[in-house]
């Protein structure tokens, strides 16, 4: 039996300014779909994406549509190029908010609305200055969870991002995050850094955040996924929306399971992936998890010839 197809769906820190710019220029749809989220808006998203300023991008209310945007534009094209069909589809982070819409489980303007409310909350949960995240690479997970429980007298902080193997990132409180680096270093890592976000997401700091985008969630109608999605929370597939809320929800303070997002697709005989959208940090963290995955990233004319031909063949 060959394997499998499936999309995965970039988040947060693979935006940039001039992202699409190459597609849009050989597919319209890309510039349409930006326009309907600008309606949503209120205000130019493509111009901010293709055109600037950097910072007004990097902001997270502004990331989260404009991300959004770009993972939908490009999937849009593969359907209009006559790309094949998923089998499977998952996201990381922001990136499950693509994969539900790409599923027909929530709506483009819904999706938008949402996705700009959600980067509003987490601005709004923490101020500057009082969170911050960190990479650490090179040591197990345990180690790196028995780092953060040791400094927990600081503040908050915990795993929010299992990345892959040996990479793994932390989010919390400054002072607790900057204590935890520091035995991470001690503890062997080969890296561990600070890293530029403006919210330290998926961790507890961003509960008042997620009671408020469950009060938004409440009012928007979700359908069962067109193609399964696997989810981040727990690296499982939901088909009742209630379950689907549940898991948005706990999303915003539950850490990123990416790695076993990503050994649930192998598991289902998934052996193609695209990525679509912004960038190739996934591709990369896909490669670490699980080398015998063909995986190509897809977000230029010549990337989505190279995606149609993967997608095209037997694997």
């Amino acid at each position: 039996m060959s394997g499998q197809l499936a999309f995965v769906f970039p988040g947060q820190g693979s935006q940039e300014v001039g992202m699409l710019v190459a597609l849009a220029a050989a597919h319209d749809v890309v510039v349409r779909t930006f326009a309907e989220a600008s309606d949503v808006l209120g205000f130019d998203l493509w111009q901010l994406a293709s055109s600037g300023p950097q910072e007004e991008l990097n902001g997270t209310a502004n990331t989260q549509p404009a991300m959004l945007a770009a993972n939908v534009a490009v999937w849009r094209v593969w359907v209009a190029s006559g790309g094949a069909m998923p089998a499977m589809l998952t996201g990381h982070s922001l990136g499950e908010y693509a994969a539900l819409t790409c599923a027909d489980a929530l709506s483009f303007a819904d999706a938008i609305r949402l996705v700009r409310r959600r980067g509003e909350y987490l601005q709004l949960a923490s101020p500057p200055g009082l969170g911050g995240m960190a990479a650490i690479l090179g040591i197990d997970d345990d180690v790196i969870a028995d780092c953060c429980a040791r400094v927990t007298g600081l503040g908050v902080v915990t795993p929010a991002n299992f990345n892959s193997p040996g990479q793994v990132v932390i989010a919390g409180n400054a002072a607790a995050v900057d204590a935890a680096v520091e035995l991470c270093k001690a503890a062997g890592a080969k890296r561990a850094v600070r890293i530029a976000m403006s919210v330290p997401s998926h961790c507890a700091l961003m509960r008042p955040a997620a009671d408020q985008l469950a009060m938004e969630l409440a009012g928007v109608t979700l359908s069962a996924p067109r193609i399964p999605v696997v989810h981040n929370v727990d690296a499982e597939t939901a088909s009742a929306p209630a379950q689907i809320r549940q898991r948005l929800i706990k999303q915003l303070y539950e850490p990123v399971q990416w790695t076993r997002c990503v050994q649930a697709l192998a598991t289902a005989n998934i052996t193609r992936v695209i990525e679509c959208g912004p960038g190739r940090v996934l591709a990369g963290l896909i490669k670490r998890i699980d080398r015998t995955l063909n995986v190509e990233s897809v977000n230029s004319p010549t990337t989505l010839l190279a995606g149609l031909a993967l997608a095209a063949s037997a694997a």
